[in-house]
């Protein structure tokens, strides 16, 4: 991709406790060489490249009591409004927006179910330079116990228009933004599900072999939380890493 358009995921990013182990571990699965970014003040956060094009990142966690997590990254022209939006839809700024050197401007919020992810606002770095290929980025997805309070945020914050859709006997929520189809919403997970607990955005990456992937992240030291399945975009696993932090694989289907 030579733009990325406003409103499109664009990064992804991880943080852990465990920089060093992290980058071992991905570096392993998905063939990934690392670039660990110059000043002292980024605080070895790395650029994680595949064929030479870079594809996700990687830093310690903002607080000592953060979670390990992936970040959905969506890009946006401006970042200082997309505050605003936020704010007015119900959401909750958590750093407001600030420039990441001379890299670009970014802020990290909540949807009103606490569901966290950021904005890109480009300078140098328009974000990931390769997706929907082997090792790259190719699905974003919100988990939440509010899809229709979610559907009215993010067509608030972003201008995404939900199509729904059934899948395995349930609605599917896929978003569109202009004409392309850019993210998608699970379904609440039935009665059992927790009022009180949070929504999160999961970040897939396209493997050639979901089966392989998933044994692979195994032997490094991750989980498979949920064993490869075939789904309407190919074969897919959910795994977590050595230190926790939740993503998936997908053998994409064209």
């Amino acid at each position: 991709m030579s733009a990325i358009e406003p409103g499109t995921p664009c990064w992804a990013d991880l943080a852990t406790p465990d920089l060093a182990g992290t980058t071992r571990f991905y570096s392993e699965l998905f063939d990934w060489t690392g670039r660990v970014a110059p000043q002292p003040e980024a605080g070895g956060y790395t650029t994680f490249l595949r064929n030479g094009r870079a594809v996700a990142g990687a830093g310690p966690p903002a607080t000592a009591d953060q979670v390990p997590i992936w970040s959905t990254y969506v890009a946006t022209d401006d970042a200082d409004l997309a505050a605003t939006r936020v704010e007015a839809a119900g959401g909750q700024v958590l750093i407001a927006p600030f420039d990441v050197f001379d890299q670009g401007r970014m802020g990290v919020f909540t949807d009103p179910a606490g569901a966290v992810f950021s904005v890109w606002q480009p300078m140098r770095m328009r974000g990931a330079e390769l997706f929907d290929a082997p090792g790259a980025m190719c699905w974003n997805e919100l988990v939440s116990p509010d899809p229709e309070g979610a559907k009215v945020f993010y067509e608030l914050v972003f201008g995404w228009h939900p199509e729904s859709q059934p899948a395995d006997g349930t609605e599917y929520t896929r978003w569109r933004c202009g004409a392309r189809i850019v993210a998608g919403m699970m379904p609440p997970l039935g009665d059992g599900y927790p009022d009180d607990l949070p929504a999160y955005w999961s970040v897939f990456f396209a493997v050639t072999d979901a089966d392989a992937s998933a044994a692979r992240a195994a032997e490094l030291g991750g989980t498979i939380l949920v064993p490869p399945r075939d789904t309407a975009r190919g074969r897919t696993a959910a795994l977590r890493d050595p230190t926790g932090a939740l993503f998936s694989v997908t053998a994409l289907t064209r």
